[in-house]
Formats: structure tokens, C-alpha cells, sequence
């Protein structure tokens, strides 16, 4: 598995092939994808400048007018819809290892597709990842290993500490 790209599945796994490669030449990042609804489906994208700086809402705008254009000319997805764009936000979700390894330290959830060691929820402090798995330390000091492949949804819990350590430094003039 590519360490630096989001896990996806089914019509996501192939709009993220579509999307990514103009993403990435406007100097973005995916972060996920996500196909919501039954009559009328939502595209959700969420993304990261590349440069690591915040994304800001001219970015989203931008990204959504290239999607929308890529989207509309590769026809991927059946009827209707729509698209809306965002940044992934303090507490983000952990789709990429570079996510784990990134947000190492602070609190997580994630939730498997089958069961590991007994449970499917598991909740703890990010201790990084590798190409196949991400690592957390539970709440009673173990450490559990889980596929990154195995992972159906992971992100960060918003706590003081993670919003300290994501907010912008202060201008100076």
C-alpha cells in the first residue's frame, strides 16, 4: 500500500484516481473522499495544501471549480450530484500514514472492518504508522497494531493539546 495515498474502496477508490493527479498539480493533497446520500449523492473532498500551510476558503473554491470541471468531463459517477470541498479540519481524519506519523501523540479513534483482538472501536494516542499499520496506545497502556488496509474509519479527537499544536503562529508586522 502507498503510504501517500488516502485508503479508499469502490466509487471513491475510483474518484480519487480521477481527482488526484489535478489535486496535486494545483499543489494539493487528497485526504479523503467520500460518496454520501441515496437520491442525490454528495462528493465530499477534503484536502491539504502540499506545502503544509492551512488551506483557506479561496483554496476550497479553487479546488472545486478544477473537481467540478475534471468530474463533469470523466462522467465517474452515475445521475446527479454534487461536490462540496473542505479543508480536513483540526480534528481530521487519519487516512494516510503520513496522517499518523503527522499527528503522532495525540488522542485518536478508529474503527476496524473486522474485529482485532476481540473489538472494532478503539480509542488512544497516535503512535505513528508504517506502509501496512498504524499504531495507539489504548487507555490502559497497551498498544494495539491495526492494518491500515483493516482501518474503515480513524481520526483525530479534539482536545486543548491538538488545537495548540495546529494553531496558525501569530502574524508580525
Amino acid at each position: 500500500m502507498d503510504t501517500a495515498e488516502p485508503n479508499h474502496v469502490s466509487l471513491e477508490a475510483r474518484l480519487a484516481t480521477v481527482i488526484s493527479p489535478t489535486l496535486e498539480g494545483m499543489g494539493y493533497e487528497l485526504v479523503r473522499v467520500a460518496v454520501l446520500g441515496r437520491e442525490r449523492l454528495t462528493v465530499q473532498v477534503m484536502a491539504d495544501r502540499a506545502d503544509g500551510s492551512q488551506i483557506t476558503v479561496a483554496d476550497c473554491e479553487a479546488i472545486s471549480h478544477a473537481l467540478g470541471a475534471v468530474l463533469d468531463v470523466e462522467d465517474p459517477i452515475p445521475g446527479a450530484w454534487s461536490l462540496e470541498v473542505s479543508s480536513a479540519g483540526i480534528d481530521r481524519p487519519l487516512t494516510r500514514a503520513k496522517d499518523w506519523n503527522r499527528y503522532a501523540g495525540h488522542l485518536a479513534r478508529a474503527e476496524t472492518t473486522a474485529p482485532i483482538d476481540g473489538r472494532r472501536r478503539f480509542s488512544g494516542i497516535a503512535l505513528g504508522a508504517d506502509d501496512a499499520s498504524a499504531r495507539l496506545r489504548l487507555e490502559d497502556g497497551s498498544e494495539i497494531t491495526l492494518p491500515l488496509n483493516a482501518i474503515r474509519r480513524a481520526k483525530l479527537v479534539l482536545t486543548d493539546a491538538l488545537i495548540a499544536a495546529t494553531a496558525a503562529p501569530a502574524r508580525t508586522n
